[in-house]
């Protein structure tokens, strides 16, 4: 049996190397002397003082883990002042903590819409979300992407007939770091009464006067049922949040989501850096407006980015092999980049994934404008 099984295997990674989509596990070194344009801690507080010193003395004090699952004993004091903290910085009236983003988005979409509901959701939703989706046993439709016409056009044909309907949206999309119209997508909450679920992962930081993300700058919190929120971005910690209105919506959760239940829970140090790193974050409003100016003109000097001002600059090539070479020649140029390909993202979507930084000089800036020039046929 153990060689059927190995013969499977070998064919289908000989396959994806045949495809340039195989993927493969690269330790990063400690003293890495790259440009890391590649990651997700867009405001570098995974590298703050006193985000670290928040951590080791959570450290000091609780161990290097929590232990257990939530509903044993894992669920600490670190934990539940984490909690306040996220419901006061973004205006929701309680919260859950989970370890990842993954697991936030897969249980809230697995628990929540039942069969017979449907969920009508961005066509480029995060794996995780379409996870939870498909294991809720509801209906998925996809509406066009950042398309809100096609989503009420959508409403409409489906509303009115008892049936429960969830909208499902990320505010910044991860792959193409663009983002949706939410006061329009709030307008047709109003006017139709869907359940709201909204993923602010790559928002958090980035947008906001306290730095919450897109859902505080567009002030359309209060028409959000259910927000996730990640602190292994923007906040340079480990793992995630959702955040009600209805704190029965928590409660739930806690009763029938196994990723919540039947899993170690997060380790306190994680926690006690994120609340750290809000602390730090909601002091840096006079900046953001700065970052999402410099995203913009540095879109303007790379040929094929797309506009925008999220710290996600993507740089569609269409050609995985050509997406690799692209980015193993922008690493001899000391820069490192994603290089995603399906499937990520969609057939002839791969692309170069540039994530930008609190910490990106004009000078590093200007080198990568003239690397990517030199790189690029």
């Amino acid at each position: 049996m153990i060689d059927r099984l190995t013969e499977r295997v070998q064919a289908a990674l000989v396959q994806r190397d045949r495809d340039g989509l195989r993927r493969r596990l690269a330790a990063r070194a400690v003293d890495q002397s790259l440009i890391d344009l590649s990651n997700n801690d867009y405001l570098r507080l995974s590298q703050h003082p006193k985000v670290i010193a928040a951590g080791k003395a959570a450290l000091e004090c609780w161990g290097a883990s929590a232990s257990a699952s939530p509903l044993i004993t894992g669920y600490t004091e670190e934990h539940a002042q984490l909690e306040l903290r996220l419901a006061e910085w973004t205006g929701f009236s309680s919260g859950l903590v989970w370890n990842t983003g993954y697991a936030a988005n897969q249980a809230v979409l697995s628990v929540f819409p039942k069969k017979g509901d449907l969920v009508l959701a961005d066509r480029l939703i995060h794996n995780s979300m379409i996870s939870g989706i498909l294991r809720s046993g509801a209906r998925l439709l996809r509406y066009d992407h950042l398309d809100v016409d096609h989503l009420e056009k959508l409403i409409l044909e489906h509303h009115g007939n008892d049936r429960t309907i969830f909208v499902v949206t990320e505010s910044v999309f991860s792959m193409d770091g663009d983002y949706p119209d939410l006061k329009t997508m709030a307008e047709l909450k109003k006017r139709y009464g869907f359940v709201w679920i909204v993923d602010e992962a790559h928002a958090v930081g980035w947008y906001g006067k306290r730095g919450s993300g897109l859902v505080e700058e567009t002030e359309v919190s209060d028409s959000v049922d259910v927000l996730v929120g990640t602190l292994g971005k923007g906040l340079g910690s480990m793992g995630a949040y959702t955040l009600f209105h209805d704190a029965a919506l928590r409660d739930y959760l806690i009763n029938f989501a196994g990723e919540f239940i039947y899993s170690t829970y997060l380790a306190p140090s994680c926690t006690a850096a994120a609340r750290a790193a809000i602390n730090i974050t909601e002091t840096l409003s006079d900046e953001r407006s700065v970052w999402q100016s410099r995203s913009l003109k540095l879109r303007q000097e790379i040929a094929g980015a797309a506009s925008g001002d999220s710290p996600i600059v993507p740089v569609v090539i269409g050609d995985p092999v050509e997406t690799l070479r692209i980015a193993a020649e922008l690493k001899t140029r000391g820069f490192l980049v994603g290089a995603v390909r399906p499937p990520t993202v969609p057939e002839g979507g791969s692309r170069l994934r540039i994530s930008l930084n609190s910490q990106l000089s004009n000078a590093d800036e200007c080198s990568l404008i003239k690397a990517m020039q030199e790189v690029r046929p």
